[in-house]
């Protein structure tokens, strides 16, 4: 069974303690979550934020030539639930950062928004997305703050003494243990004794294949991650009634895999190199892919794959526009009266893990031993090179997970 994991972090720290003006809570009211038209509100504006964010992570120094994969979804939902505490032009910068603009879209229909995402989401049994907020025991935060966590964000709340260190990270990575199913145990390496403040937002997903994979037919072939680079690799094989479409504009085939449920999964393999299709591909690619993949009886090679990605965000989310939550400016004072809060880091971690298992049971169909008569093999398509990954909901038209492959044997 393919399982996919993300958790993204933001941690809050106390730097010096001062009192401040209460400033009006944002409103609650109008919350809506019966219309799936709510969070197709913001779903434009979240593409776009997932391939800024993806251009300016691959363009770091240590991602060029490695393997990418992060959850789009889980750093604008953290970023969102952050900016319920942001005022004044950290809001806006926040704000803006996600890609809305508050002329054209308000505040309260955004979270209301990320609240939909969240409902739809969780209603499926193949994704789970939460928050949790980890919070100093002599830290205040404010009620409405922590009321609209709960309701926009479904978060949980937990009380802790960051002065005990080792028990304090301890408990924060208990919690990511169970909630990732102990994919990632080991989130927090250690704890400053000043954090007040710990939001974590998780992403967990397991889905079986809607046309699986027979592991008898997998076989150890090459992957050439450049001209002169080939690593081995194990690499499935289908022959199946595929949804395929040829981009000819930028030289580019694409698949997308069904799962069982909500979610599919899309490669993206240029035919002129990766380097190429990064300096190009946006959000219009993307729905244009979607809505012309079509069935067809395709051979198709897929690399199993067991990835796990760590990031940074701070600097990249500065070079996106998005300094004043880092900076002594930061206004946060949504959060607590308490004193000045700053964020100090913004940690991202993802795992992703493609192969034949949890997919026995609807492999033993036999699909494409059914296939008679066939004289002349369908076209193939063989993922045996540098290729683009999407995890795509089909429902809220959202980007859980995105990424390249440069090299599946890292």
């Amino acid at each position: 069974m393919q399982v996919i994991q993300s958790l993204c972090v933001v941690l809050v720290v106390l730097w010096s303690t001062v009192q401040c003006d209460h400033h009006p809570q944002h409103s609650n009211h109008g919350v809506h979550n019966d219309s799936a038209a709510g969070s197709l509100k913001i779903y434009k504006e979240n593409l776009d934020f997932a391939f800024h964010l993806y251009k300016h992570i691959s363009a770091q120094p240590d991602s060029q030539s490695k393997n990418v994969f992060f959850s789009p979804l889980s750093v604008s939902v953290a970023l969102a639930a952050l900016s319920l505490g942001a005022r004044g032009k950290t809001h806006q910068q926040l704000f803006e950062g996600l890609g809305f603009n508050s002329t054209d879209i308000t505040e309260e229909e955004v979270n209301q928004a990320f609240q939909h995402i969240h409902h739809n989401l969780n209603e499926k049994s193949d994704v789970n997305l939460g928050n949790a907020l980890f919070i100093g025991q002599d830290f205040k935060p404010r009620p409405e703050f922590l009321e609209s966590m709960k309701r926009y964000y479904q978060s949980e709340g937990f009380s802790t003494d960051f002065g005990k260190t080792e028990q304090a990270k301890e408990q924060i990575n208990k919690y990511v243990d169970e909630k990732t199913k102990g994919k990632i145990t080991q989130l927090v390496e250690e704890v400053d004794p000043l954090t007040v403040m710990y939001l974590i937002n998780y992403m967990y997903f397991k889905g079986k294949w809607e046309i699986p994979f027979d592991p008898k037919k997998t076989v150890e072939d090459n992957f050439h991650v450049d001209d002169k680079t080939t690593v081995p690799v194990q690499m499935m094989y289908a022959k199946d009634d595929f949804r395929v479409f040829h981009d000819e504009e930028i030289s580019t085939h694409v698949l997308r895999l069904h799962y069982s449920e909500s979610v599919s999964m899309m490669l993206v393999l240029p035919e002129n190199g990766l380097q190429g299709l990064e300096e190009v591909v946006c959000k219009d690619h993307l729905w244009k892919w979607i809505k012309s993949a079509k069935k067809r009886k395709y051979i198709v090679h897929v690399p199993k794959l067991s990835l796990k990605t760590s990031y940074q965000l701070k600097a990249i989310l500065s070079e996106m526009g998005i300094t004043d939550i880092f900076e002594d400016a930061a206004d946060l004072t949504g959060i607590s009266e308490q004193g000045n809060l700053v964020v100090s880091k913004v940690l991202h971690k993802a795992t992703l893990d493609v192969d034949e298992a949890g997919t026995t049971a609807t492999a033993a169909t036999g699909v494409e031993i059914a296939e008679r008569g066939i004289v002349i093999d369908p076209p193939a398509m063989k993922f045996d090179r540098p290729f683009m990954v999407f995890l795509l909901s089909r429902e809220t038209r959202s980007i859980l997970f995105m990424g390249k492959i440069v090299n599946p044997a890292e």
